[in-house]
């Protein structure tokens, strides 16, 4: 089944170069113009990846992309013209699954795109039952959902991705460098900034007090860990 990239921007030079790069990937691509036409294409094709600018009227990305992640955990990539670290960061921290900044060449999007779409494809699944229980944190194996006190966490893609990595090694001190490259790929070995927005959404979901993690542990000087219980 051909997999489905809504592509959102504002400006149509970046969908036309976006729209035939994917379809030449064998990608199929829907479009939108700004952040509503967004949310009703989301609704009623149901792509499997969203790759969204930033800045777009009447709707922006940034508003789009907390909207969506009050239902959804399609994977997000964002585009900004803006590539000053507060940005980046604010992007991932709204529940972005990566970032591209403008100008970009189509074979740095096509990459990503790639990257984004192997990590929601290899979602670690060999744990050995189908359900795994942390405290008062419960993941359902089979559904991909995740729970605290019994209520639903939302996670994005990548954040569950990172959730399995800790789960499946319970115990281990994973470092920033093995973390990376299992969650995000090879490539993205030294961007420690994607991992610590990451693993600080995490403890903001996950932990009863994000300041005294239970759940994810920084090991000092090390990296992190899941505790054993």
């Amino acid at each position: 089944m051909t997999i489905k990239i809504l592509v959102v921007d504002d400006e149509p030079l970046y969908v036309r170069l976006l729209k035939v790069n994917l379809e030449a990937e064998g990608y199929e691509v829907l479009t939108a113009y700004n952040g509503e036409e967004a949310l009703e294409s989301l609704s009623q094709f149901l792509p499997e990846l969203i790759i969204m600018d930033v800045m777009m009227p009447k709707m922006d990305g940034v508003t789009a992309c907390i909207r969506i992640r009050q239902f959804s955990n399609v994977p997000i990539i964002l585009l900004t013209a803006l590539g000053e670290e507060h940005d980046r960061v604010n992007g991932l921290n709204i529940g972005a699954d990566d970032y591209v900044v403008k100008p970009f060449s189509a074979t740095e999007l096509v990459a990503r795109v790639k990257a984004v779409l192997r990590r929601v494809k290899n979602q670690p699944d060999n744990l050995d039952s189908r359900q795994f229980i942390h405290g008062n944190l419960r993941i359902d194996i089979a559904k991909a959902e995740v729970w605290k006190d019994e209520k639903p966490v939302y996670l994005s893609a990548t954040e569950y991705k990172l959730l399995i990595s800790f789960a499946h090694h319970l115990g281990k001190v994973l470092t920033a460098e093995e973390l990376l490259e299992t969650t995000w790929g090879a490539t993205y070995k030294d961007e420690k900034e994607i991992l610590w927005v990451s693993i600080a959404r995490l403890r903001q979901k996950l932990e009863d007090n994000p300041h005294s993690p239970v759940h994810i542990v920084t090991r000092t000087g090390l990296g992190y860990q899941m505790p054993a219980l």
